[in-house]
């Protein structure tokens, strides 16, 4: 996904949970393009043969298997992300610290309204 796409999907989801504030546009910015940097480091590691471990021969001539640098790199990424979504308050633990509350969710529909008013029952 695009950095643009990834900056709208943030926004929505902030303003879901109430948390949108312009303060945050900075961070929302760095979010969205540290996610699409992983998105296209998963794809060239899905396009190397996507191995968790590699042949890896040192200076020396000697081959030894090692962790793919992809792989690497797309968990840092997914790392510093998380870091980015806490402090935006997109995870539950860390909305809780800036609302208070638990997330907001929706109503339940059809099916699964008739089950909670079942087991309510």
């Amino acid at each position: 996904m695009t950095k643009n796409k990834w900056k709208k999907l943030i926004s929505e989801q902030m303003s879901a949970l109430g948390v949108q504030k312009d303060a945050y546009d900075s961070a929302v910015e760095t979010l969205a393009g540290i996610l699409e940097q992983r998105d296209k480091t998963f794809r060239e590691f899905r396009a190397s043969g996507g191995k968790s471990v590699i042949e890896y021969t040192n200076k020396g001539g000697s081959t030894n298997m090692t962790k793919n640098p992809l792989l690497v790199l797309w968990d840092d990424l997914n790392k510093s992300a998380l870091a980015y979504w806490r402090e935006l308050g997109m995870t539950p633990s860390s909305y809780k610290k800036m609302t208070g509350d638990a997330p907001r969710l929706e109503k339940p529909g059809g099916l699964a309204a008739a089950l909670a008013s079942i087991e309510s029952g």
